[in-house]
C-alpha cells in the first residue's frame, strides 16, 4: 500500500508501531549493542536474528523483555572476526531492515525453480541427485543440503541449462520429480522420500529447519552434549526452557525457528556465551497464551529444540571448492566424494555472477567420523590442490568478550525462577541491580 493513499490515522499507527533501532558501539568494549524498540509483532523476534545472523554476525548476548503489547530487545554482536562494527554499509542495513514496518525477508533466487527433497541418508545419495540433475539438463546455481538423525534435506535452485530461465514445463517438472524420488527413496526408506517444486521460499535456512521438522528428524535420541530442559512456571503462566550447548553461529537462529515453527511465543529471553559455550532461557507460551500443559509435550519440546541445534553440527572435514562452473561439475565432485568413501553431511552452493563455483562440502567417512589426511590429499589430488582447499569443520566468532560482561551466568544452567525478568530490567537500565 502507497503511503500517500493512506489517511492521517493510518499514518499515525504505522509511525507508533515501526520499530526504533538504535546502533551503540560506545556501551560495551567488545561488542556493539543492536537495541530495538517496537509494538509486539508475531514473528518479529526470528526477523531480528534472521537479518542478524544472515549478515554473519555473532550474536554474543541478548536480553529480550515484552511488557504487555511493548517489546525492546537488545544484542550484544560481533562481526565474525570478533570485533565491534565499524562497516557503514552494514550499520545502515541493520537500521533498515529492523526498522521497516511490516517487512518479509526473501532470499532473491527470482527466476530460478526451487526443489525441496527428503529421505532417508546414505553415502553416495547427493553424488546421485546432482547426476540425474545434469542428466536432465538442470543448472544448479543454489543449493543447501542438511543431514540429521539418517535424513537428508534439501533445497536447491535450478535454471534449465539451453534458454537460462525457470523450468516451468510442467512435463520436465513431473520427470524431475520422479527421477529425484527414486533416488531418494532407494530401498530401504521405510518412512518415505518427498520432491516438491516450491513455488515461493522466503528463507532457505528457516525452510531446511521446517522440513526437517515435518519429517520428524527429532525423534531419534542426540548425544551431543546439548542439555535442554523445560519447566513450568504457573504462577505466571509460563514455561521456561533452558538450553546450554556449545557456541556456534546461527545457533540462536536455529533454536528460535524451532520454537516458532511449535507455535510458541517468545516473551522474555536471555542469552549469553562465553568460552565458546551458549546458556539460553526462554520464557514462552503457546500462541493462545498457555503454557506447556503435559509431559509429553515437555518431552517433545526437548527433543525439537535438541535436534534444531544439532543438525548444523558434523564431526566432518570442512572443503572449499572454489573454481569455474560448468553444466555436471557438481556431479563429478561428488561421485569423486563417493569413490573414495567421503559422505557429504552437509553442503552449502552457489554460484558469483561471474560463474565461478564456491561451494562448501563437510564430509566424513560413510560412518560419520571423521577423515584421515591420506583419504583427503587424495581427493585434492583428483579435484585439483588448488581448487579444493581444507577448512576448519565448523568456525567460531575468535575473541572472547571480558569476563566482566559474562558475570552473573557462570557456569550454571538454570537460573531462579524470575531471574531472567530482573536481569532484563537490569541491563535495559530500568532498574539498579537485579541480585
Amino acid at each position: 500500500m502507497e503511503w500517500a493513499s493512506l489517511d492521517e490515522v493510518e499514518k499515525l499507527v504505522i509511525r507508533m508501531n515501526t520499530p526504533r533501532v538504535v546502533i551503540d558501539n560506545a556501551v560495551c568494549a567488545t561488542a556493539t549493542l543492536v537495541k530495538i524498540d517496537s509494538a509486539r509483532k508475531q514473528g518479529f523476534f526470528l526477523e531480528a536474528v534472521q537479518v542478524l545472523t544472515d549478515l554473519n554476525l555473532c550474536i554474543k548476548k541478548a536480553y529480550i523483555s515484552s511488557d504487555g503489547r511493548w517489546f525492546m530487545d537488545v544484542f550484544h554482536v560481533t562481526d565474525e572476526y570478533g570485533n565491534k562494527l565499524t562497516d557503514k554499509s552494514v550499520i545502515n542495513y541493520i537500521e533498515q531492515s529492523l526498522g521497516t514496518y511490516n517487512s518479509v525477508r526473501t532470499n532473491g533466487f527470482t527466476g530460478l525453480t526451487a526443489l525441496e527433497l527428503t529421505g532417508n541418508d546414505r553415502p553416495g545419495l547427493l553424488s546421485e541427485v546432482f547426476a540425474v540433475l545434469a542428466d536432465l539438463q538442470c543448472s544448479i546455481v543454489e543449493a543447501k543440503v542438511w543431514t540429521h538423525s539418517g535424513r537428508i534435506a534439501s533445497l536447491i535452485f535450478v535454471k534449465d541449462v539451453d534458454s537460462g530461465s525457470p523450468i516451468e514445463d510442467s512435463q520436465k517438472i513431473s520427470t524431475i520429480e520422479g527421477r529425484l524420488k527414486n533416488v531418494l527413496k532407494g530401498d530401504n526408506d521405510i518412512r518415505g522420500a518427498r520432491t516438491t517444486v516450491a513455488m515461493a521460499v522466503v528463507h532457505t535456512e528457516r525452510r531446511l529447519h521446517q522440513m526437517m521438522f515435518a519429517d520428524r528428524d527429532y525423534e531419534r535420541k542426540p548425544n551431543n552434549g546439548t542439555q535442554v530442559t523445560v519447566q513450568n512456571w504457573l504462577e505466571r503462566g509460563y514455561s521456561i526452557l533452558n538450553v546450554e550447548c556449545k557456541d556456534r553461529r546461527k545457533l540462536l537462529f536455529d533454536v528460535v525457528c524451532t520454537l516458532t515453527d511449535m507455535q510458541y511465543v517468545v516473551f522474555h529471553a536471555t542469552i549469553d556465551s562465553s568460552h565458546n559455550q551458549a546458556y539460553m532461557e526462554f520464557y514462552i507460551r503457546h500462541s493462545d497464551g498457555s503454557p506447556i500443559s503435559s509431559e509429553a509435550e515437555r518431552q517433545r519440546v526437548i527433543q525439537c529444540v535438541q535436534a534444531s541445534i544439532e543438525r548444523r553440527v558434523t564431526n566432518g572435514v570442512k572443503l572449499e571448492l572454489c573454481t569455474s562452473d560448468r553444466q555436471g561439475l557438481l556431479a563429478d565432485v561428488t561421485r569423486t566424494f563417493r569413490e573414495n568413501g567421503l559422505n557429504v553431511a552437509r553442503a552449502e552452493i552457489s554460484t558469483t555472477s561471474s560463474d565461478m563455483a564456491l561451494n562448501v562440502f563437510y564430509v566424513t567417512d560413510a560412518a560419520g567420523n571423521a577423515l584421515d589426511a591420506k583419504t583427503i590429499e587424495g581427493v585434492r589430488q583428483r579435484i585439483g590442490l588448488n581448487n579444493l582447499i581444507v577448512k576448519e569443520p565448523l568456525t567460531v566468532c575468535s575473541k572472547e568478550e571480558d569476563d566482566t560482561q559474562s558475570a552473573g551466568v557462570g557456569g550454571a544452567m538454570l537460573l531462579s525462577l524470575g531471574s531472567l525478568v530482573r536481569r532484563n530490567l537490569y541491563n535495559l537500565g530500568l532498574i539498579r541491580s537485579y541480585s
